[in-house]
């Protein structure tokens, strides 16, 4: 027997009788040490059928039908799922729990129909021996109007992106492209920024007093403690300026300063639910500096499997894309175990906390949570990378804490007047710390009280100084992931899955840029913002983007066909479209003259607008290709360098660097700070050569 054939009846002799489909090998591989060796688990990578890349790929006559190709690049994978699932006896189908899962796994049984195997669905929203062993004795057949929301979802951002993009390659150049979400995300951070250049700062004073007890008092009671001025006249008292401060400092220096109420109360503090993907993101984002992409990179990598010993691969979060606080009974009767038996029955409150989801939750998975509470962030932390550990012990700790008993404050308020003036002291101590023995957010407060001595109601104080400040009001921060993400949920803009892409995409087309750890619209950006707010307001209005979501989730639940959706949405913007191919404004021909000249041909140098943003052009284009950037006008700080910052592109984001790289290697995320006012690019003379 030759080896060829050797090897050839090895395999058939090793052959499985079923075959699991999941998205990723490390997925794979968990669940494959689950089942056993009945089961061969295969990775499909994604999805392994869409639209195709090259053309609109949909039948508007024919009630928007879509043409599915297999994707390229996965072809390999198609046919090796194909030759696997010959003889087989049953076919498991077992992408994520969500739209974009039930999609794979439509795709998959459309491609496998002729295989004569029996082909089922099985979901499971953790990776653990229970629940996949559970999901394999139950299983189900497709949910198609988690298809069919897919599908419109699909359809209507092929339908927006293919029709604006090409719009936006004519009139101003090509490689732009628009998006009915991504361009309602870009517009949300061009206002943020014009709310920014509009805003003019008002000045503003407060003033406290640094208060003793009074010379006849013991002298262990002398220890002066500040109260802040909150009130003139029982109103709320407003400072405009160094004047008004200096006046009402006059008046107090005439006032006897006498306490008046003083309130000792307890106030309970609650654990917060546990994590659901917004607020893991921002979470992630505020305490561990993740991106929002980093954050579910890595809780992918915790919800498929990893590596702990001899336990070998295990899921260690539930599924990491949800807007559900639920928590499986299971779960409470494990985590309350675990806390009676750590912390103590003090600290396990009588019944498990239920939490309210917000009103657009779909309910469809569980919180993120471990998968088992038992296995704390310390015991697997040598399994685990820095990343991956930092973001399971965040995961971890929040829910812990949420199955917790409440916090305990003493709360102190000292109200002390002075004529017409009211000053207040005070601050709260923690009594029992509750749910804060294993997460604090940034809002719980530790041991806040002053410390001051024991007062009476009617008591005169010494006015020890008086101190006024002047403070001037800030503008509107920039978004950053965590508050982009907020913003988004809060307007109903996009669902669970799609945060992180969505920040993603606007960056990544070069509409915006990170700038430290803010967002901030490119010059690009801001100009194809205006012309889709000109011609496309319907289109790019966050009210629009939100109802398509909530008709969306209604295809999925159901009620409303999904072909009646997009059939409401196409003809309008039809309509729209075909109006403004006559009066969108284009820029693409529109070049600004400038006084540099070409060291290449010696024609003068244009600006003109590209895929990255403006740039300078030599006037001989095509002739001459001679292109440069512009530089910002802002010198290098090296000594002795004597070149300019010009912005740059990374995988990371924008940065900025000095035109005389190499020999100069000096970068920076940010401008120096005394020189960030830069001159129209059209009256700058030093560009840096495109290399």
């Amino acid at each position: 027997m030759s080896p060829k054939t050797r090897k050839t009846s090895k395999a058939s002799a090793s052959k499985s009788k079923y075959i699991v489909i999941v998205e990723s090998p490390a997925k794979s591989k968990t669940i494959n040490k689950i089942l056993g060796k009945d089961y061969k688990v295969l990775a499909s990578m994604g999805h392994i059928v869409d639209l195709p890349a090259s053309r609109m790929g949909i039948d508007f006559e024919d009630g928007f039908k879509p043409e599915y190709t297999v994707v390229k690049g996965r072809k390999k994978y198609l046919s090796n799922i194909k030759k696997e699932a010959k003889n087989v006896e049953v076919i498991y189908l077992a992408a994520d729990p969500d739209r974009e899962g039930e999609a794979i796994c439509w795709h998959l049984r459309n491609q496998l129909s002729k295989n004569k195997a029996e082909i089922c669905r099985v979901s499971f929203e953790e990776i653990t021996e229970k629940a996949v062993k559970e999901a394999f004795k139950h299983p189900g057949s497709l949910d198609m109007n988690k298809v069919n929301a897919q599908q419109a979802r699909r359809i209507l951002d092929r339908i927006v992106g293919y029709s604006l993009s090409p719009l936006l390659w004519g009139k101003v150049t090509r490689g732009l492209s628009a998006g009915r979400v991504q361009s309602v995300t870009v517009k949300l951070i061009v206002e943020r920024e014009e709310e920014i250049r509009k805003f003019k700062s008002e000045e503003y004073w407060s003033i406290e007093a640094l208060l003793k007890k009074k010379e006849t008092s013991t002298a262990g009671e002398k220890t002066p403690f500040r109260a802040k001025l909150v009130k003139y006249k029982g109103e709320k008292v407003q400072i405009p300026d160094e004047k008004s401060s200096d006046e009402i400092v006059a008046r107090l220096k005439e006032e006897k300063f006498l306490v008046g109420d003083i309130s000792l109360k307890d106030k309970k503090s609650y654990p917060r639910a546990p994590y659901i993907t917004s607020i893991l993101q921002q979470d992630a984002f505020n305490k561990l500096s993740f991106s929002a992409s980093k954050t579910m990179r890595v809780a992918q990598i915790l919800y498929e499997g990893v590596e702990l010993g001899e336990e070998g691969s295990v899921g260690l979060i539930t599924y990491m894309r949800t807007d559900s606080v639920r928590v499986s009974k299971d779960a409470e009767k494990e985590v309350r175990r675990y806390i009676l038996d750590k912390y103590g029955k003090k600290y396990c409150p009588p019944e498990a906390p239920q939490y309210k989801s917000k009103k657009r939750a779909q309910e469809a998975h569980e919180a993120i949570r471990p998968t088992l509470p038992l296995r704390a962030p310390q015991e697997v932390a040598s399994y685990l990378g820095p990343d991956e550990f930092k973001l399971y012990n965040l995961i971890w700790k929040r829910f812990v804490s949420s199955q917790m008993q409440r916090a305990l404050y003493s709360v102190l308020t000292v109200n002390i007047d002075a004529g017409p003036y009211r000053f207040r002291a005070g601050g709260g101590h923690l009594v029992f710390d509750g749910f804060l023995r294993v997460y604090r957010d940034d809002g719980d407060r530790g041991d806040e009280v002053p410390e001051m001595p024991p007062l009476e109601k009617g008591e005169e104080l010494d006015p020890v100084k008086i101190l006024p400040e002047q403070h001037f009001t800030k503008p509107p921060p920039r978004y950053s992931d965590a508050s982009l993400i907020k913003m988004l949920e809060e307007k109903g803009i996009g669902r669970p899955s799609t945060y992180a892409p969505i920040i993603r995409t606007v960056i990544s087309r070069n509409y915006i840029k990170r700038v430290g750890r803010n967002l901030q619209p490119t010059e690009l950006g801001e100009l194809v913002n205006k012309l889709l707010v000109d011609n496309f307001p319907g289109i790019v209005d966050a009210e629009f983007t939100a109802k398509m979501e909530n008709e969306l989730d209604e295809i999925e639940s159901g009620r409303v066909k999904w072909v009646k959706v997009l059939s409401d949405f196409y003809n309008p913007f039809t309509r729209n479209l075909e109006e403004a191919r006559e009066r969108m404004k284009s820029v693409k021909r529109q070049v600004i003259e400038t006084d540099q000249v070409c060291e290449q041909c010696g024609r003068p140098m244009v600006i003109k607008w590209g895929r990255r943003g403006r740039f300078l052009s030599c006037s001989g284009f095509p002739a001459c290709k001679n292109a440069k950037s512009i530089t910002t006008g802002v010198k290098c700080p090296m000594e002795g360098c004597g070149g300019e910052l010009v912005e740059r592109k990374s995988r990371r984001g924008a940065f900025f660097g000095c035109t005389n790289y190499p020999n100069c290697k000096y970068t920076s995320r940010d401008l120096p700070r005394e020189e960030q006012e830069v001159e129209d690019p059209k009256d700058q003379k030093n560009i840096e050569p495109i290399s």
